[in-house]
């Protein structure tokens, strides 16, 4: 099995690890491919110490802040979640840009209703502002009101 069909199926176990691809004859259509299957570094024999050690570091710092996302997305998840229907609604009428007058008018609701319902989205989802809350709605991949 080549190093390519390994990482191939790593990715389709779900396994997202870093890889370094190491080999004695690798030419440029085998560098091209393992770099876009998610290699992190393509290592010709020979090669330097210090470029395995640089390889070994990169891959553990690019792991590290993958994770990091990742983390950061699940807990950005369960705050979503613990959203009302109808807070969800607010919070994307927010993200697109409306005003609470205009969220309101929209939700047929009242001006003081849609502001309860503003800060209860920014208290759970702990948006210090309308454009931070927008970008907590970027990294949910959430639709807009537009």
């Amino acid at each position: 099995m080549s190093g390519l069909d390994v990482k191939r199926r790593l990715i389709e176990a779900g396994c997202q690890i870093p890889i370094i691809f190491i080999t004695s004859h690798g030419d440029i259509q085998m560098t091209v491919k393992a770099m876009k299957s998610g290699a992190v570094e393509f290592l010709t024999k020979p090669f330097r110490d210090q470029d395995l050690i640089d390889a070994i570091q990169k891959a553990l710092k690019s792991d590290d802040e993958l994770r990091q996302q990742q983390s950061e997305i699940a807990q950005l998840r369960e705050r979503y979640a613990k959203l009302t229907t109808r807070e969800r609604e607010v919070m994307s009428f927010v993200v697109s840009g409306m005003l609470t007058k205009q969220i309101a008018s929209t939700l047929a609701m009242s001006e003081i209703t849609a502001t309860v319902h503003r800060g209860h989205v920014m208290r759970k989802m702990q948006a210090n502002s309308p454009a931070e809350l927008g970008r907590i709605a970027e990294k949910l991949k959430l639709p807009t009101m537009a």
